[in-house]
């Protein structure tokens, strides 16, 4: 008898669904290995190299001072021709106005000879009624004549001096142009450069903040140990000088001067006792107490105070203040007065760093400086060593 069950129905019982079913399960399992291994791999992807996000931060704080500074030579640039302009344009308009006061006597002159109907002196002697007239007149006419040939004269050199203004005035113009269109790119190169180091600080993790932090602090310790050699090396080169003074001055000495001119023995680089040294000791204490008086003054590119200042603006202002006038770029103010070994170093000398020159800080004695450091640091005090060392002069 027949079964009246109903046939059971097989799945995917034809042999390229059989394939299909095994694609599928192999494709899952392959899906779900890879999404473990990415799960498993996204951990373990390499930490940034502090140490070159932090010479790469460095290298873009430097190029922006150098970008400053070009900043800084421009804008100078750009103010003294913009001065040089308006004096021109000044100068040109004053001429203009002698033009026209000798294009004036010139009108005077024409109308009087049209007046006169330009008859000739002969005809002048035939109508007169009276010979002592026409004498009178043409004597007259002579000295006109005379005169007008000078408004002639002054007319012309009036005008090719007006001409030359306007020339020389048109030309300042085009400098002054071609000086603000490098302003505009110096400034735009300073904040590219600052824009980047500041896009690869906030990339940073806090752990990573924290590493860059034990490097600086590295760095800070470094600097400051070798301004505390350099204070020892320094102060004992003074034990030994005041040694030597004392030594000279003893009596039995003659005139105690130490030597047949008078002198009292110090060097001139480092020796104390003279007067030129006591003069310098003198200024670099106002420009000192002048930049100390900054402290905590943001710094700024380009910046030259009261209120916040750039490193070579810093400088400037604080020797401006005991009188001493510099330039105001770090390239300008290295080649003011005399240059100084790091050794021989007093306070108030300028000490440059970077084989560019691109900062500059004042030195206050023990190894240490006042500067203004980078954007988003303020004016404070710190070793001479946390730059590589350029050179230092002594500017008054």
């Amino acid at each position: 008898m027949a079964s009246h069950r109903k046939p059971r129905t097989r799945i995917l019982t034809a042999p390229g669904s059989r394939r299909t079913a095994a694609g599928l399960t192999t494709a899952a399992l392959a899906s779900v290995t890879l999404l473990s291994q990415t799960a498993e791999a996204a951990p373990r992807q390499p930490q940034q190299n502090i140490e070159e996000v932090k010479q790469k931060v460095d290298d873009l704080y430097r190029q922006a001072e150098v970008a400053t500074q070009k900043y800084n030579a421009a804008k100078e640039q750009a103010d003294e021709q913009r001065s040089t302009v308006d004096r021109l344009l000044d100068d040109t308009a004053r001429r203009t106005q002698k033009m026209n006061d000798a294009r004036r006597q010139l009108g005077t002159y024409a109308a009087a000879q049209y007046r006169s109907g330009g008859i000739s002196p002969t005809a002048q002697l035939l109508l007169a009624k009276n010979p002592q007239q026409f004498a009178d007149r043409s004597h007259l006419m002579d000295q006109l004549t005379g005169a007008q040939k000078k408004a002639v004269s002054d007319y012309q050199e009036q005008q090719a001096k007006a001409v030359r203004q306007r020339a020389e005035a048109s030309r300042s113009l085009d400098r002054l142009t071609e000086t603000q269109a490098s302003l505009k790119e110096s400034k735009k190169d300073v904040q590219d450069k600052l824009a980047e180091a500041r896009q690869l600080l906030s990339r940073l993790t806090a752990q990573e903040k924290a590493r860059l932090a034990e490097l600086e602090r590295k760095k800070e310790a470094e600097a400051k140990r070798k301004a505390e050699e350099l204070a020892r090396k320094q102060a004992e080169k003074e034990r030994k000088e005041r040694e030597d003074r004392k030594q000279h001055d003893t009596p039995g000495q003659g005139t105690g001067s130490g030597s047949p001119d008078g002198s009292t023995g110090g060097s001139g680089g480092s020796g104390g006792g003279t007067s030129d040294d006591g003069s310098y000791a003198t200024k670099a204490a106002k420009a000192l107490a002048f930049a100390r008086a900054q402290m905590g003054k943001p710094y700024v590119w380009g910046a030259t105070g009261p209120n916040s200042y750039d490193c070579s603006g810093l400088t400037q202002a604080a020797w401006k203040a005991a009188g001493v006038s510099l330039p105001r770029t770090t390239w300008d103010q290295v080649k003011v007065g005399d240059r100084v070994a790091t050794k021989d170093l007093k306070p108030g000398d300028l000490v440059f760093f970077y084989n560019d020159i691109s900062h500059v800080g004042m030195y206050i004695g023990d190894g240490k400086m006042i500067h203004a450091p980078k954007p988003g640091a303020s004016v404070r005090v710190e070793s001479i060593y946390y730059m590589p060392i350029y050179g230092s002069v002594r500017p008054a």
